[in-house]
């Protein structure tokens, strides 16, 4: 049974961090790529950054780039996320997902296998 699991999220101060993990289990992530979203409220979900199978990573906002790290260990099945700077619209939930492909995609449809999510809350 697959099954992703975030954690690290939580309330924030703007100007803080906060690293995300999203363990994996059920299956094997070398072959994929593995996806981070966040959802705010009343906006659609967006793709945040993306790691190809073979490590390449994209980050899809400007907003997040310079500020946000994406990772992956393949040993432990697990994908992080390092948020430096955070800013009050960074607030969301934030989504793990793995794809079925090699490569990357913003689009979430690419994505088959997601997590529960983890709220985080920027603000003073």
């Amino acid at each position: 049974q697959f099954q992703l699991v975030e954690s690290g999220g939580g309330l924030v101060q703007p100007g803080g961090s906060l690293k995300l993990s999203c363990k994996l289990s059920g299956f094997t992530m070398d072959y994929y790529a593995m996806g981070w979203f966040r959802q705010a409220p009343g906006k659609e979900r967006e793709g945040v950054s993306c790691t190809s199978m073979s490590g390449e990573i994209t980050y899809y906002p400007t907003s997040v780039k310079g500020r946000f790290t994406m990772s992956r260990d393949n040993a432990k099945r697990t994908v992080y996320l390092q948020m430096n700077s955070l800013k009050p619209e960074d607030t969301a939930v934030y989504y793990c997902a793995a794809s079925g492909w090699e490569w990357c995609s913003e689009n979430s449809a690419h994505f088959g296998s997601w997590g529960q999510g983890t709220q985080v809350t920027v603000s003073s």
